[in-house]
């Protein structure tokens, strides 16, 4: 893990430089704590010189050993994942400029509508919705590195056994301190079905079925909720033909040749 500097002949931490003048620490090796507390005060040291900024560490979860001693030198939590836990260190004598972690969590709301105009609904076995005997379109969160789109199609999938294909993104909310204070973007998608079979997942739902839209924005508990009427509203507006949502456009950056959706109502534009 660590690498011989040719001009002082110590021991440093093996780093790449990124971007923003700042080091990327990624700890693999086992390591003594005490070595590693070493090694880490020596480098910052050697990076201090250097004019680096920000010292991001990643430790895997099988180097725990290592939290304890970072910590005491000066580091932070920025944020955790399955398998590591990366922390932050700021050099200069300055407020730092290390952006915070990942403010927001992305779900879905499918609207799935077939030729007859009835809508894909379930009841929950969890969560808020236990038990009030309210039907809600099937809703899921957004996986890592998966487009919206993607999305709401597996988690129609997962949760009815129905295949469908995407249409539109209908709206989007936002809302605030929703999970574990963190603010939560929730997008209403069209899909439209490809099968019609349903097969629930018993372990997420009590019941699924296809309702006309207009019984289910009828719903009191939909009339009650101003935000639950309004999408509802939308829906059945989309169902007449009288709302135009936002489609993809699959295109790239620019700073790279991987293509990513643009959501946009591309409707009788020539792009």
């Amino acid at each position: 893990m660590a690498s011989s500097s040719s001009v002082e002949q110590i021991e440093l931490l093996n780093a790449t430089h990124d971007a923003y003048d700042g080091v990327i620490v990624d700890m693999k090796d086992p390591m003594d704590s005490n070595v590693f507390a070493t090694l880490l005060k020596a480098s910052i040291s050697q990076w201090r010189q250097q004019g680096k900024k920000g010292v991001w560490l990643k430790l895997p979860i099988e180097l725990a050993n290592l939290v304890e001693a970072a910590v005491q030198e000066g580091f932070w939590y920025h944020h955790a994942e399955t398998t590591h836990l990366m922390l932050v260190y700021w050099i200069p004598k300055t407020p730092h400029t290390i952006p915070a972690n990942a403010s927001h969590r992305v779900g879905i709301s499918a609207f799935v509508m077939n030729d007859k105009g009835e809508i894909l609904v379930v009841q929950e076995n969890n969560g808020k919705f236990k038990g009030t005997g309210v039907w809600k379109f099937p809703t899921g969160v957004v996986n890592e590195s998966e487009d919206i789109c993607a999305g709401a199609i597996r988690e129609v999938k997962e949760e009815t056994g129905i295949d469908a294909e995407f249409v539109e993104l209908l709206a989007f909310r936002q809302s605030h301190n929703s999970f574990f204070g963190k603010s939560d973007l929730m997008f209403v998608c069209m899909l439209r079905p490809l099968s019609f079979k349903i097969q629930k997942q018993n372990s997420e739902l009590a019941a699924a079925l296809w309702m006309s839209v207009d019984e289910y924005a009828a719903q009191p508990f939909v009339q009650k909720r101003k935000q639950f009427k309004y999408i509802a509203d939308i829906c059945l507006e989309k169902k007449d033909s009288n709302y135009t949502g936002f489609s993809t456009m699959a295109l790239t950056s620019g700073f790279s040749s991987k293509k990513n959706y643009l959501y946009c109502n591309n409707h009788n534009q020539k792009l």
